[in-house]
């Protein structure tokens, strides 16, 4: 297939075609054929956005709300669609595809609640008898940037919002996941959006790049690389237009020697193994506190095992293969380079498959230890005590998401805090945050906005001050 851009509720063709989307499972097979659509498509995008803008504002939220409840409807009316284009298009395995599928729902249905939420502010005027008030309003037509590894939950949990709040939206999809773009863009007229009020324009950088130039367009959320994430808002802040970006992370976790090993061992390696590591959450690292170290490793080989290699269509797989050729070579030459000194070495997945792998006994400033790999490789680090392990957890470029595995309450509350990360999970693996809690990171991992929950009506409005005299 062909996907075809999204515009004013329509399909377009605009650009060749430069890039297949296959399988990454059956690598000979083409998903979908994409086209760079370049300025030509996001300038007809945002022509359409521009048009709806003031109609959609227009409505009640009450009105947005309900498209967004049908929106939801649809989906969970055509769920296993949507989940069994997610494990061929991404290689995501099919349980998660499914859970995936549920959180959008789970989105949709929360920010149709929030389009009615009550927002802004009564303001004593110094005016004798004036009325002054503050009110949130949308931006009008806002774009979006957003990676393969999520294809469904991260373009939603991003334009849910905005489309509540009442702006327009012009969506970049990743050129990996074209196929489920298309999918979520034309279920948007299923669900009664007007024309215009949605729309998505495919592409590689170019059409990205274009994206975060176009003058119509007042804001841009992304979620990506961090070089991408870097450009986003350089050309952004060179037209004063607002930009959020949310840019992976090294993510961390902290085992005590009062933790439960085998309920540590369980989570670091599901947050460390699932789908391959391909999420900007994924735990990349453990540090253990070093009287604990034996018992943890004791527990953390059976949670391995209890994790299959496969085919991710088969229920019973937790990790398949990465996305395509270049993560293949990449992570391949990573899990060469370490050869026998690997602790634990997982069976190989089918087609783009990378072998899980364990490392033990870096140094906390090994590269494997500091760069974000995105693939199914885990760094065990040791630490004198917790102090110490907060430390080196601290002492990374990113700050996304990090767990801190204890039994001690006390030692909770006294070292989340110092932790530095955008998320901190006690007792929970690194990966997933609640579609109604903020979320982004710190340091290089974030511009440092946040996306979800109530916060995400800081970003997709505009604080408008109103006095009137009396």
């Amino acid at each position: 297939m062909t996907v075809r851009h999204w515009i004013g509720a329509e399909g377009r063709e605009i650009g060749p075609r430069f890039y297949a989307s296959r399988n990454p499972t059956l690598p000979d097979e083409i998903i979908a054929e994409v086209p760079e659509g370049g300025a030509e498509a996001v300038q007809a995008a945002a022509s359409a956005a521009s048009l709806a803008k003031e109609g959609w504002a227009g409505s009640t939220g009450a009105e947005r709300g309900a498209v967004l409840y049908a929106w939801a409807a649809v989906i969970e009316s055509e769920k296993e669609t949507w989940a069994n284009l997610m494990v061929e298009e991404v290689g995501k395995p099919i349980g998660e595809a499914r859970g995936e599928v549920a959180r959008c729902v789970a989105i949709l249905r929360y920010y149709a609640n929030e389009a009615v939420r009550p927002s802004g502010q009564v303001i004593p005027a110094l005016a004798p008898g004036a009325v002054q008030y503050a009110v949130q309003r949308p931006i009008g037509v806002v774009g979006l940037v957003t990676p393969w590894n999520f294809p469904f939950a991260i373009p939603l949990w991003k334009a849910a919002p905005a489309l509540a709040l009442g702006n327009t939206v012009v969506w970049k999809p990743s050129e990996e996941a074209a196929a489920c773009a298309e999918l979520l863009a034309t279920s948007s007229r299923k669900a009664g959006l007007p024309a215009g009020v949605f729309n998505a324009v495919f592409g590689g950088s170019e059409t990205g790049k274009a994206l975060a130039a176009e003058g119509s367009i007042g804001a841009v959320s992304f979620t990506g690389s961090a070089a991408a994430g870097k450009s986003v808002a350089i050309a952004c802040a060179g037209r004063n237009a607002k930009f959020q970006t949310e840019m992976g992370g090294k993510n961390v976790g902290i085992v005590l020697p009062d933790a439960s090993m085998e309920r540590a061992a369980a989570l670091v390696a599901a947050g460390a193994m699932r789908f391959a590591g391909q999420k900007c959450t994924a735990t990349s690292r453990v540090v253990v506190v070093r009287s604990a170290r034996d018992a943890f490793l004791k527990a953390l080989r059976p949670a391995l095992e209890a994790l299959p290699s496969g085919d991710p269509k088969m229920g019973s797989v937790a990790i398949g293969p990465v996305i395509n050729m270049v993560a293949h070579q990449r992570l391949g030459a990573v899990v060469s380079s370490i050869g026998e000194e690997a602790w634990w070495k997982g069976e190989t997945p089918p087609g783009y498959g990378v072998p899980p792998v364990v490392v033990v006994g870096l140094d906390p400033g090994d590269a494997l230890a500091q760069e974000e790999l995105f693939g199914p490789i885990l760094a065990v680090l040791s630490a004198e005590d917790a102090d110490d392990a907060v430390r080196i957890a601290n002492a990374v470029d990113y700050g996304l998401s990090a767990a801190l595995y204890t039994s001690s309450v006390s030692e909770a509350v006294r070292l989340a805090p110092r932790i530095e990360a955008g998320l901190v999970r006690v007792n929970g693996d690194t990966t997933g945050v609640d579609p109604h809690s903020p979320f982004g990171g710190l340091k290089g991992s974030s511009s440092g906005t946040r996306e979800q929950g109530t916060v995400a009506r800081d970003f997709f409005t505009d604080w408008q001050t109103v006095q009137i005299a009396g």
